[in-house]
């Protein structure tokens, strides 16, 4: 489960590579929510996120269930756009029907 002040991995090309979550409106466990995270390497910096894998397992309709090993995020700009233009490791499949095919496409891998 994802809350309040818990650290993402960035798995893009935006060049950051810690991110802590700052504000949301609702506790996330879905790996595809949207969130606003602050910058840990530039203080004050407020950027977009989208969470692409989460520690939680994810039970899918099929029956599998799905559990990453790190919590991770893809940044995104104020017209959520992503920032990188690469996408580096696993993506969950759950992306593609909320809208982030973009982000799936990216990727080298989908699960």
């Amino acid at each position: 489960m994802i809350g309040l002040k818990t650290t993402l991995n960035v798995i893009d090309n935006s060049g950051d590579e810690i991110v802590c979550v700052v504000k949301n409106a609702r506790p996330i466990s879905a790996a595809s929510q949207a969130s606003v995270n602050a910058v840990k390497v530039r203080r004050g910096d407020v950027r977009r996120a989208v969470i692409v894998r989460t520690r939680k397992p994810v039970k899918r309709p099929d029956g599998r269930i799905i559990r990453f090993d790190d919590n991770a995020a893809v940044l995104l700009n104020n017209k959520r756009e992503m920032l990188g233009t690469r996408v580096g490791g696993l993506v969950s499949a759950d992306l593609r029907m909320k809208g982030w095919g973009k982000v799936v496409s990216l990727a080298p891998k989908v699960l």
